[in-house]
């Protein structure tokens, strides 16, 4: 098995930008291609349209999950409902049924 770097940045739409740096969003999910964040560490975080850094968060946790294991507690943690949680995910990630939870916590300055 060959080591991954453990990532120091993550990027997220300018749209979730206010949820993250006001507390009510404490997880993302991604695809595999973005599931290699460590437990414990920091990354900075920035716009994906503009590469603009807005914060910095402590991973908690990355745990996998189905598409259809996400449940009102997800959506309530990604500051949406579930209808709108999934309508997301199929438009960031069509047809992708395996998934990874990560979880944050915001840096406070």
């Amino acid at each position: 098995m060959v080591n991954k770097p453990v990532p120091t940045e993550m990027s997220f739409f300018e749209r979730f930008e206010h949820d993250i740096v006001t507390g009510m969003k404490t997880i993302t999910i991604r695809d595999e291609a973005e599931s290699h964040y460590v437990p414990g560490s920091r990354v900075n975080v920035v716009t994906f349209e503009e590469g603009r850094q807005f914060c910095k968060l402590d991973i908690k946790s990355v745990e996998p999950i189905l598409l259809n294991e996400l449940s009102e507690f997800h959506a309530e943690q990604e500051n949406m409902t579930l209808p709108q949680l999934r309508e997301v995910i199929e438009e960031i990630y069509p047809g992708l049924q395996q998934l990874f939870v990560v979880s944050f916590t915001l840096v406070k300055n």
